[in-house]
This record gives C-alpha cells, sequence and structure tokens, in this order.
C-alpha cells in the first residue's frame, strides 16, 4: 500500500512549492518501478485556489482529505497581516486541521510554518521558515525555538523547512527516512537535484551593510569589511568608533542583533563564500585573504555555520565554466 500525501493549497499559494511535492515524491520508486506514495492536493471547501503568481489553479478535493493521509503537507503561502499581528490562524484552518489525525505526519514549507505554529502544532519545538521572516516568527511564537541557519527540522512528527528549494531537501529527507539513501538518491537524480543537503546547512544568508549613515557603528562595519584580511580584534573596532569596548558591544548588538566577533566572523565566512564562487584560489589562499590565516581553522568554521566543507560548497555554488568552442583552420 501506497503512503499517502495530502497538499494542502491555501488563496495566495506559490506554484513552485505547490508542485514540489508531487514532483519529488513521484520520483520515489519501490524495485518493481511502482509508485511508494500517492500525492492528492486539496483546497479549503475544494474550491479553486488563487496563487501568488496571478492565475487560479483547480483541485479535485476538499479539506476532508486531510482525513486520509499519512503525511499533509501545507503548501508556501505568504502569512497574511492578520496572522503576522495576531499569530492567530485565517478563518476556516482551524476546522480544516481538525480533520488532520494526531499520528499522521504533518510538513510545512516555508513560511507556511506561520500557520503550524498559529495551530499551536509547534509549540515547545524547534521550528525553522524563510530565514527573512525568523525574527517576526520567534516574536509572533515566543513558545517556539526558532533556529534560521537551517534547511530543514524534523521533530520527527512534525517537521518545518526553509524557502525555496530547501523544500526539495525536506522532501528527499523524508524519502530518505521512510525507504533508505538508494531509493532518495535515485529520486534525486530523476529530479536532477542534489541527492543530500543536511538539514543542518545553512540558509545562506546575506548580511548587507546597512546603508543609514547616522548608525553610531556602521562606519567601522564598512572599515572591517575593507580588513577583513587582518587580525582585526574588539580592541581594534572599538578604537576605530572611539568608544569603550563594552559601549562599542552594547551599541554594535543593538544595532546589528549580533556581537561584533560573530559579526566579523560571518563576514570572514561571506568573502570566504564568494572567492569560492568566483576564483581559483586554493582554500589556503582564501583562508589568508578572509582572516583565518589557518585552512584548518576556515574549515572547521565553514563546517560548523554552513555544514559542508569549502571545497563542497565549491563545487555545489560555483556557476559552470562556459564550454570551450575549438578552432577549426579555415
Amino acid at each position: 500500500m501506497t503512503h499517502r500525501v495530502a497538499v494542502l493549497a491555501l488563496d495566495q499559494v506559490m506554484p513552485m512549492d505547490l508542485g514540489m511535492t508531487a514532483r519529488v515524491l513521484n520520483e520515489a520508486l519501490d524495485p518493481a518501478g511502482e509508485r511508494l506514495y500517492t500525492v492528492t492536493t486539496c483546497s479549503l471547501g475544494g474550491r479553486p485556489v488563487r496563487t501568488s503568481e496571478g492565475f487560479r489553479l483547480v483541485v479535485d478535493d476538499d479539506e476532508s482529505l486531510l482525513a486520509t493521509a499519512d503525511t499533509v503537507v501545507i503548501a508556501t503561502q505568504e502569512p497574511d497581516a492578520h496572522l503576522l499581528a495576531t499569530g492567530e490562524l485565517p478563518a476556516g484552518l482551524a476546522a480544516a486541521f481538525a480533520w488532520i489525525r494526531p499520528t499522521t505526519r504533518v510538513v510545512s514549507l516555508c513560511t507556511s510554518a506561520f500557520l503550524l505554529a498559529a495551530a499551536g502544532l509547534l509549540d515547545g519545538q524547534r521550528a525553522t521558515t524563510h530565514w527573512a521572516l525568523c525574527d517576526a516568527f520567534a516574536r509572533l511564537f515566543p513558545q517556539i525555538d526558532v533556529d534560521p541557519d537551517v534547511l530543514f527540522v524534523d521533530n520527527g512528527r512534525i517537521l518545518t523547512g526553509a524557502g525555496g528549494v530547501a523544500g526539495i531537501d525536506l522532501l528527499l529527507h523524508l524519502v530518505r527516512r521512510d525507504h533508505g539513501a538508494h531509493v532518495a538518491n535515485a529520486a534525486a537524480r530523476h529530479c536532477v537535484a542534489a541527492p543530500w543537503r543536511e538539514g543542518g546547512q545553512a540558509q545562506f544568508i546575506e548580511h548587507p551593510v546597512p546603508q543609514d549613515p547616522d548608525l553610531s557603528t556602521s562606519s567601522t562595519r564598512v572599515w572591517a569589511l575593507d580588513r577583513l584580511a587582518e587580525p582585526l580584534t574588539l580592541q581594534d573596532l572599538a578604537r576605530h568608533a572611539h568608544m569603550s569596548e563594552r559601549t562599542f558591544t552594547r551599541r554594535f548588538r543593538a544595532e546589528v542583533g549580533t556581537s561584533p566577533l560573530q559579526w566579523l566572523l560571518q563576514s570572514r565566512l561571506d568573502h570566504a563564500r564568494r572567492l569560492l564562487e568566483s576564483s581559483d584560489l586554493t582554500v589556503t589562499r582564501i583562508a589568508t585573504a578572509t582572516g583565518f590565516t589557518d585552512p584548518t581553522v576556515l574549515r572547521k568554521h565553514f563546517y560548523t555555520r554552513l555544514g559542508l566543507s569549502p571545497l563542497a560548497y565549491r563545487r555545489t555554488h560555483r556557476p559552470p565554466m562556459p564550454a570551450r568552442t575549438a578552432l577549426v583552420p579555415v
């Protein structure tokens, strides 16, 4: 008997994320070539659904489908203003979630984690969502341990994923959990996707320098970014800002949300990522250029923060080299 998966599509659903579940799980096959999952999409009342891209989708089932599912996937839907302000479920969703059996596995893709949180399904658990809304998520649901630095979180029955293609990683994780690496890797090959990115790998969040010149530490941040190869200390940063170390740390944390040395480490890692993507420099040269001095230290921080080695990152994120055209004599 195949594993029954119900995908709940709500208004303003993202079309790519809605189709992602069927695209990945339909490629999970048994030795006879038969599908291991059946994926069906439903909506509230079985009504057509407005997508975030300006068109409507027609589905065949209503929310009662959730009662028969072994796994329920909530496709990505941007949280509306009411949910962001109150933490309350949109109208009709509480009744829809009531169809889900206590033993059914529940998965949210991207910002649909807000819906699971509002329904109380994540209370006391660790969860993630798209990094851009993790702060809002944490403020709205303080009872949840929000982790902005991972691709997905598996709590057993409840799983939450980060944005975009991290949903593919989460779905392949489900296949791997249910049927092993061989089936998951084969499904990944059919989808032309990376076969394995562990959940603890970072979301590769950008950390731009604020452009507001009135922020009291912004000029020091710009100064430091031009000197990442140098062995900067907290004392160096505070001296440039003309503050005591204690005052500088307090103001820096208030403006940036992290400590000066943690920000410096993240900035060095960001610079190392860019060099890995855009240059042929060795890991040793990159370590020197980004202030890590020792490639072993760079590898340690890279794996701790990003969940993979510098060379693995380069293989995954380096744009392919253009094909060379042979010169034919005329």
